[in-house]
């Protein structure tokens, strides 16, 4: 018999909130049976969860990841899916790099106030000394 797979199972093995796993319920993204008050996930709950962690370690809206995970489940929709999948993962490295592009910016701008800030506080002392 299969182990039950429950919340905190998933929580643990995905370094997920439960409150965010139920997050993902409220949402459809999942939909574990019930017993009593207990959620019990499927094995398919539990890869959907796995997805989910990925595209948000990712950077991916859980729109996107819906969108993703819907296509797995049309029929024929793998390479659909993968395409998909593709040009977000595309879309999210460009603006990654757009960030780190503005960074690098203020990351200078910063070396050139502290520079400036140096050098004032060195002709100041040059000044005291006089």
């Amino acid at each position: 018999m299969l182990k039950e797979i429950t919340t905190a199972d998933l929580a643990r093995e995905y370094d997920l909130t439960t409150r965010a796993i139920r997050h993902y319920e409220a949402l459809g993204l999942i939909c574990p049976a019930r017993r009593g008050r207990t959620r019990i996930f499927s094995q398919r709950d539990k890869v959907r969860v796995g997805l989910i962690a990925r595209g948000r370690r990712l950077g991916l809206a859980l729109e996107e990841i819906r969108e993703i995970i819907d296509l797995y489940d049309a029929e024929r929709g793998e390479e659909r899916q993968i395409l998909l999948l593709l040009g977000k993962l595309r879309a999210r490295r460009a603006k990654l790099q757009e960030q780190v592009r503005e960074m690098t910016l203020i990351l200078d701008e910063l070396d050139a106030v502290e520079a400036s800030c140096i050098e004032a506080l060195t002709d100041l002392a040059k000044d005291g000394n006089d």
